[in-house]
């Protein structure tokens, strides 16, 4: 894990690679070693047909791809989790039979007050707050951060996209540090930046020391941090923070699993960092996840510009007010907290009793496992799902031959358990 890498969308300008000796070509991810330089295939591109005109009884007729922005007509769409609708359909089980573990979502749901107020909605007709006033000033009380360093939005993911409109222009560097949160790169290859990676330790650590060589080099206008990190968990201390923030460079830290970590957020960070963002969600705390409600802590001198470009009523009527109502439950809200965070720790017990997984301790609300033994991940995944339990597993590079599982209830636990004995004793 100590390379550096550098993708790019196909319609920039080449740009030099990090030890200067050579040009690399627009279309292509460069990985950098010590000693030499390999040029791969842009893993998040896709070979497409060629656009702009068909010929239709012998006259060129003009085709609507043609109006698309070229580096877009490369681009590989995001790989989302499968809600239980599709699930239901695909597996031939009704949802209340699947056990969803592959998308962190939170098991208990929102607390009553939420369906209460969803329920007794008074204003679905009126366009919502621009401001989300009533949201930000409920979330001022929760952080202890005032509203005015405060701004909501249709789930974190926005949050990202619309960061990277007001920072990057085409062209722009970003630094990534993967395995992590893949939209980073996503989204930074929707809006035409580039990226720059750079690879964590093989204990999911941050290379503060391969970082700070890549601003130096250069010149990356913001890198994007996760703690606790998805997929495996592990959190940045202070001290690496504060290392970072250090560096001519805009931090964003996302801190969708923060309640998990037993670590306090760092919103309150950005009255004295002015290169810090922090990011948070009703997703995963508050089991908002399927009306998407996030929001972020930026520095004043950062935050009018967002209010600027920011879509006018990107937080829903129903969203603010679920969002609110939840926030009403605190003791709830603790309460969920703790019981995910007790099966955490009694599901990584039991999993390091299966022969063939190997887990890692995590922060947050799922476990990474290294498969092992010479089993496939994939078809461990698949296996799962032919049983009803459902479970994400990667095929990068960084990740080959590993799964994640997200904490549910008791019972998720037990019927998880329950198929990976089965799927141990075949091997007897």
């Amino acid at each position: 894990m100590g390379v550096i890498g550098l993708s790019n969308p196909s319609f920039l300008c080449p740009s030099k690679s990090i030890t200067g000796n050579r040009t690399l070509e627009s279309n292509f991810s460069c990985v950098f070693g010590s000693n030499q330089t390999r040029v791969l295939a842009m893993a998040s591109t896709l070979p497409v047909k060629q656009v702009g005109s068909v010929e239709e009884e012998g006259q060129l007729r003009l085709t609507g791809d043609s109006f698309i922005r070229p580096h877009l007509r490369k681009l590989s769409p995001y790989q989302s989790i499968l809600p239980f609708e599709v699930l239901s359909t695909r597996l031939g089980r009704e949802p209340e039979d699947i056990i969803k573990l592959d998308a962190n979502e939170n098991p208990y749901g929102p607390p009553p007050e939420v369906l209460e107020a969803l329920g007794t909605m008074k204003f679905p007709y009126i366009y919502p707050d621009p401001e989300s006033r009533r949201l930000r000033a409920a979330l001022a009380d929760d952080s202890g951060l005032e509203s005015d360093y405060i701004l909501a939005g249709c789930g974190a993911d926005e949050l990202i996209d619309l960061i990277m409109r007001c920072v990057l222009d085409p062209g722009d560097k970003i630094v990534d540090c993967p395995p992590t949160f893949t939209m980073y790169e996503f989204d930074a290859n929707v809006n035409g930046a580039v990226v720059l990676k750079v690879p964590r330790n093989s204990d999911f650590s941050l290379n503060v020391e391969n970082i700070a060589k890549v601003v130096e080099q250069q010149k990356p206008k913001c890198i994007f941090l996760t703690s606790p990190n998805n997929p495996d968990g592990s959190i940045i201390s202070d001290e690496v923070l504060v290392n970072i923030l250090r560096l001519p460079i805009l931090v964003v830290l996302d801190e969708a699993y923060i309640e998990f970590s037993g670590v306090e957020s760092r919103m309150r960070w950005v009255k004295k960092h002015e290169n810090l963002i922090v990011l948070r969600t009703f997703s995963k705390r508050a089991g908002l996840a399927g009306l998407r409600v996030g929001y972020g802590a930026f520095p004043l001198s950062i935050i009018e510009y967002l209010w600027r470009a920011k879509q006018p009523y990107n937080v829903s009527v129903a969203a603010e007010l679920a969002a609110c109502a939840a926030l009403q439950n605190p003791f709830y809200l603790e309460n969920v907290k703790d019981a995910l965070v007790r099966e955490r720790e009694r599901l990584y017990k039991l999993l390091k009793g299966v022969a063939f997984l190997n887990p890692f301790p995590s922060y947050s609300n799922f476990i990474l496992c290294e498969v092992t033994s010479g089993r496939d991940a994939k078809k461990l995944k698949e296996d799962l799902a032919k049983m009803g339990v459902m479970i994400r597993h990667y095929d990068k590079k960084e990740l080959k031959g590993y799964v994640r599982v997200s904490v549910g209830k008791p019972e998720h636990t037990d019927a998880l358990m329950n198929c990976l004995y089965r799927i141990q004793s075949t091997d007897a």
